[in-house]
């Protein structure tokens, strides 16, 4: 089985409690530092800041650290394909994924058609 790499929408996804987005929680899956820490500020602005916590604790333990070079690919990244609007929080996650083997899960309609992408709907 190939390892998973979640972004945000995936975790707001799992936080609301999408039984569809379950699976995840029982796969192998990584995120990176730069996707928690967008997670917990959609999750402060929405839900406050204890919920936001929750969480933080909770996948901390499924992040792993960016380095540099990774966030200039990523960057590089969002600028080819700066037309599609990609975040720089989905770029980080998708280079970081590609350079890894793992499957980058988002909902982002720009990544749907993306080589190395598991792309779900709620």
């Amino acid at each position: 089985m190939r390892q998973k790499c979640l972004d945000t929408y995936a975790l707001v996804e799992i936080a609301k409690g999408n039984p569809a987005f379950f699976e995840y929680l029982s796969d192998e899956v990584i995120l990176t530092d730069v996707t928690l820490a967008e997670f917990y500020a959609v999750l402060l602005r929405e839900d406050g800041k204890q919920t936001a916590e929750y969480w933080f604790h909770k996948l901390s333990f499924y992040s792993i650290p960016v380095d540099k070079e990774t966030l200039k690919r990523a960057v590089a990244f969002r600028y080819e394909h700066r037309k599609e609007k990609i975040s720089f929080f989905d770029a980080v996650g998708y280079v970081f994924s590609q350079e890894r083997g793992f499957l980058f899960v988002t909902g982002d309609k720009s990544f749907e058609k993306m080589k190395g992408v598991e792309y779900k709907k709620a």
